[in-house]
């Protein structure tokens, strides 16, 4: 089901709880709420629909993709980008990393150690910012 987008930054700002199974729905709702922005928006975690757990979905290529409770365990080769947020109005200054290694489980809690690096790392790192209760 396509959810409303979480515009608050009290409601942003609290670090999300572990996903279990029970949250299974969840992943769905993103998934179609995703799906209704891909238009202008290329990520999103759970809170931005107002569910704070730990699970977000990143468009990689043209599937969406579920990470749940996912953990950056590396980082490496830092720049500096502007982002959006469909959360927010406007772009602000952020430092992402090119290469990433998380830790994560997928649509059936299965756990995955993975390397992703350009611009999905950094569409992974701004949603488990989000994960983390930190907003641009």
């Amino acid at each position: 089901m396509i959810r409303p987008i979480v515009h608050d930054p009290q409601q942003l700002n609290h670090r999300a709880a572990p996903a279990t199974p029970a949250d299974a729905a969840i992943i769905t709702d993103l998934i179609d709420t995703l799906r209704a922005h891909q238009d202008n928006c290329v990520g999103m975690a759970a809170n931005m629909i107002g569910q704070n757990v730990r699970i977000i979905v990143v468009l990689m290529g043209v599937l969406p993709v579920a990470l749940v409770n996912p953990q950056i365990r590396q980082k490496r080769d830092p720049f500096a980008t502007q982002e959006g947020c469909l959360s927010l109005e406007g772009e602000r200054p952020t430092t992402r990393y090119q290469t990433i290694t998380v830790d994560y489980q997928d649509q059936q809690f299965q756990a995955h150690h993975q390397e992703f690096t350009g611009f999905i790392a950094q569409i992974i790192q701004h949603e488990v910012d989000h994960c983390n209760g930190i907003v641009i």
